[in-house]
């Protein structure tokens, strides 16, 4: 038990999460942090969908990756994960189709995610199936949680309400309150995610 939970493997989980994060560090994956965050369920799901790609694809590519031919690795990191994806779309259309249909084409374009494949080739090719396990937990769910930061500032000041159900009071807008129209527009989630970057870097990030 001490050896998975090493001081190793715990790097490789929690470096993610500050240190080495992926979005508000090495500024990776911030297309669709930018398109699925006008909402917090829609951003939810696709910070939990990239987080099981993320984790699986690592395992799978550490698992084979002494019998993969350097030349083709990059087809086969992309293969492996165009297969999960398309198993994790299709299981969003069976139980979440709402979701799936607010996601729309992201969902497939988790493939082409800068995150996905550079934890493929960076960490999963060079180490073994549990540290590669962690180390897309963590990088998944450091997506994850900047998705629910932009998604639910977004939703309540652009909608008044979080995950679907109204926050602010009928009474707050009988006294002339507005939502903030503009939080819903794409522009207002790169600012968001730029005081993101900017307190993160400011009061939580040293360099190495």
């Amino acid at each position: 038990m001490s050896k998975l939970f090493s001081k190793e493997n715990r790097a490789a989980f929690a470096n993610p999460l500050n240190l080495d994060h992926p979005i508000l560090v090495q500024v990776l994956g911030i297309c669709s942090a930018l398109a699925v965050t006008a909402q917090l369920k829609p951003a939810i799901v696709m910070g939990l969908a990239v987080t099981v790609i993320t984790a699986f694809s690592n395992v799978i590519i550490s698992v084979i990756r002494n019998t993969i031919p350097m030349r083709i690795r990059i087809i086969v990191q992309l293969v492996v994960v165009a297969a999960l994806v398309t198993v994790v779309s299709q299981v969003l259309k069976a139980v979440a189709y709402d979701i799936s249909v607010a996601l729309s084409v992201y969902v497939g374009l988790i493939i082409t995610n800068c995150i996905l494949m550079g934890r493929l080739e960076a960490f999963a090719m060079m180490n073994k199936p549990w540290p590669s396990f962690l180390d897309g937990v963590g990088n998944g769910l450091g997506y994850a949680m900047i998705l629910v930061i932009v998604g639910a500032v977004r939703e309540f000041l652009g909608r008044g309400s979080l995950l679907g159900i109204k926050i602010i009071p009928q009474c707050v807008y009988d006294g002339g309150y507005m939502d903030n129209g503009m939080m819903t527009m794409p522009a207002m989630a790169l600012i968001l995610l730029g005081c993101v970057i900017w307190i993160h870097r400011a009061y939580f990030y040293k360099e190495k």
